[in-house]
């Protein structure tokens, strides 16, 4: 009933209510975002109050993300079957009531189920798919922008939760840096019941910058678990699938699992503190928020491929001069620049090449598991460099070894041909 009388409200103004979904996916992705990057913040203080090695919260982390990309696709089926608004609202419950449980852990052990293993299934169900398939449902216009936004939330979610955490953290202690997470997931929660709906049919109105007039889209079938397993199959038939998710493996493991995970842990070893270094991912916030955002306007513009391969050329020379920047707060504001630009601005134009090869109502599935690959190298990241600190006392050869990836990805991606039409796949039945 709240959301109708919203919409008919907004419509009365001329806004589409599909900016107020939007809006509330937005939020309920910049709070997944945050509760993903929030453990990078705490890994020196879990360490010093447990005991526990650089290598084995790492181990912790790298099955968050982990699972966060891996249940990408069923997150996909999860979505279709159980509806939007159900799902979103379940998975913000998940995080909050986890991250609560987490104040009390004593072992090792503990630190793996909660934040490891059910933070990872909690987040991963409003990965990045929920965005594609928000995109997809309720815009025909605008939906690069759109999906630039919603990518945008991970680069929001740090630029408001990381550096009030590590004032929380230095002031009052690591418990204190959860509290603001959980009370944003309790804000989604109930924002997502009253208001979210899973399709613009349920308000009588059709997607932004649709014709008015066109008959009402035919609802998605009913998905089994076998779908993503299936669109796996015909998807790793073409070979665009591959450049695909091979460069998404370098683009996780250039941002979420190194920089991400690392980066306070890594200016530490040179002296800054937390709340600096914390305040530094905020800088990069920023600017991935408008690197993201202004992605999104590219790509409904300009030639993805050529796109992708500025973003990871540039990021791939900006890691290599992170060890040189000295880490005072003039070098690190301008790797900021530079590396925040492009952290996430590589979602827009590889969901556009994904819809262009696969087609718009197989797309979501084959970006559920691109965005997989995608967490898989975030995890080998988050595990390699905790073990390059832990073995080499350095995170210098993870840095390197991540700026010569995104070269190879920079280049590889050309490989990808352009398409008038999707690629052929074979049948597949829900």
């Amino acid at each position: 009933m709240l959301a109708h009388r919203l919409a008919a409200l907004l419509q009365r103004r001329g806004i589409h209510y599909a900016w107020a979904i939007a809006a509330i996916t937005f939020l309920a992705m910049l709070v997944t975002s945050a509760a993903l990057g929030l453990p990078g913040a705490l890994m020196q203080p879990l360490g010093k109050e447990f005991g526990w090695s650089t290598t084995e919260l790492s181990s912790v982390f790298a099955t968050r993300f982990a699972l966060y990309g891996l249940l990408g696709p069923f997150a996909a089926v999860v979505l279709m079957r159980y509806g939007v608004s159900r799902v979103v609202a379940f998975a913000a419950a998940v995080i909050a009531s986890t991250l609560v449980m987490g104040m009390f852990m004593h072992t090792l052990g503990e630190a793996f189920a909660l934040w490891g293993v059910v933070l990872g299934i909690g987040t991963g169900l409003t990965a990045m798919v929920l965005g594609a398939m928000v995109a997809n449902r309720w815009f025909v216009q605008r939906k690069g922008l759109v999906m630039g936004l919603l990518a945008g939330s991970s680069a929001t979610g740090q630029l408001l939760f990381l550096p009030v955490a590590a004032w929380l953290i230095e002031h009052h202690g690591w418990r204190w840096a959860l509290l603001p997470v959980v009370a944003a997931s309790a804000l989604v929660f109930v924002l997502v019941l009253l208001f979210m709906r899973d399709s613009p049919a349920q308000l009588g109105l059709a997607a932004y910058g649709a014709d008015p007039n066109a008959p009402p889209a035919q609802p998605a079938p009913r998905a089994n678990w076998a779908l993503p397993f299936k669109t796996l199959a015909s998807a790793s038939r073409v070979p665009a699938f591959w450049v695909l998710a091979g460069t998404f493996f370098i683009c996780g493991l250039s941002t979420n699992g190194l920089v991400q995970t690392h980066f306070i842990s890594l200016c530490g070893d040179y002296g800054l503190g937390a709340v600096p270094a914390a305040s530094v991912l905020a800088m990069m916030g920023i600017f991935d928020l408008i690197g993201t955002t202004l992605s999104g306007w590219l790509t409904d513009r300009y030639d993805s491929r050529k796109l992708l391969f500025w973003y990871y050329g540039l990021r791939g020379l900006s890691l290599f001069w992170l060890p040189y920047s000295e880490f005072t707060i003039a070098g690190l504001s301008l790797f900021a620049v530079f590396y925040g630009l492009d952290w996430i601005a590589t979602v827009p134009p590889t969901v556009k090449l994904a819809a262009a090869e696969f087609g718009p109502e197989r797309a979501p599935l084959v970006f559920g598991w691109v965005f997989a690959s995608h967490q898989l190298g975030a995890a080998v990241a988050a595990y390699g460099a905790g073990l390059s600190r832990s073995v080499l006392a350095s995170y210098t050869p993870a840095l390197m070894t991540a700026g010569a990836a995104c070269l190879v990805a920079a280049v590889a991606v050309l490989l990808v041909r352009a398409r008038t039409a999707p690629a052929a796949l074979a049948p597949a039945r829900p």
